[in-house]
């Protein structure tokens, strides 16, 4: 089982935040931005589908994942409250969050439904967070010359994915979850996903002004199709969920808790002073 640290960030997020924040490249923050859209709601509906899921485990599974499930849910909890202040200083930049209304409604279609398409659709959901979050820990030049407070946000958030990228993943499995339905609602997640990111990221540079300018899609063009591009090197890690004998701790490196072990000094466990 994944020994899950609930950690709080010491960094202050109440303070304004630069217009371009992520090294005065209107792209990358955007892109940035838009992912934080999609946080608060999204890292809600993965808590509780996993709490949900653990309902159901038999009791031996119950105390064997319990500790697990508890550090899930507190790094998402934490994920969301930090996100949602962050959000608050995007609000004051003009932008707005279309991403977070269209969740609302895809949750409504999974009102009722087994707790196992929940999990499904939070496993797809982790799958993408975890090669994002790899990538963003393997190539600095994602978050070069942002604000300091800004990059330990997204480097700390990353190396905690990193951390849970499995958990919903087994309680689908354990409670019975079928390949069938992991790949059709991976499907669905990646088409939302990717749909989501791109609209929201476009509209966030139409609020900017930045959306006609050369250099905003030069950068955008490095940015996702470059060397050490997010599509380019992403890709391959998508792809793999598709596999039969698929699990997320294949594609698990040191990254993350190098990463962990090297800040330490940016973050406090939980209930420390």
């Amino acid at each position: 089982m994944a020994q899950l640290v609930v950690r709080r960030l010491l960094v202050e997020l109440e303070a304004p935040v630069a217009r371009h924040w992520n090294g005065n490249d209107a792209f990358r923050t955007a892109f940035f931005n838009a992912l934080s859209m999609s946080f608060p709601l999204g890292e809600q509906m993965f808590i509780d589908a996993v709490r949900d899921g653990a309902k159901q485990l038999s009791p031996a599974d119950a105390t064997r994942f319990a500790d697990e499930v508890r550090g899930f849910v507190g790094q998402e909890a934490t994920h969301r409250r930090l996100h949602a202040l962050f959000n608050a200083q995007l609000d004051r930049h003009g932008l707005v969050n279309h991403w977070e209304g269209r969740i609302r409604r895809r949750l409504k279609l999974l009102d009722g439904v087994d707790v196992r398409a929940r999990l499904a659709v939070t496993a797809a959901a982790e799958h993408f967070t975890a090669i994002l979050a790899e990538h963003l820990l393997s190539h600095p030049q994602a978050l070069e010359g942002a604000e300091p407070r800004l990059a330990a946000l997204w480097l700390w958030h990353a190396s905690e994915e990193s951390e849970h990228r499995s958990t919903a993943f087994d309680l689908y499995r354990l409670l019975g979850g079928n390949e069938k339905w992991r790949l059709r609602l991976f499907r669905v997640v990646t088409s939302n996903f990717v749909t989501d990111l791109l609209r929201q990221t476009v509209h966030n540079l139409w609020r900017d002004g930045t959306l006609f300018e050369r250099r905003t899609w030069a950068s955008g063009w490095r940015f996702l199709f470059g060397p050490g591009g997010v599509v380019r090197e992403c890709y391959g890690p998508w792809r793999r969920y598709f596999r039969a004998d698929f699990h997320p701790e294949q594609q698990r490196t040191p990254r993350a808790e190098e990463w962990l072990r090297e800040h330490a000094d940016m973050f406090r466990p939980a209930g420390e002073a």
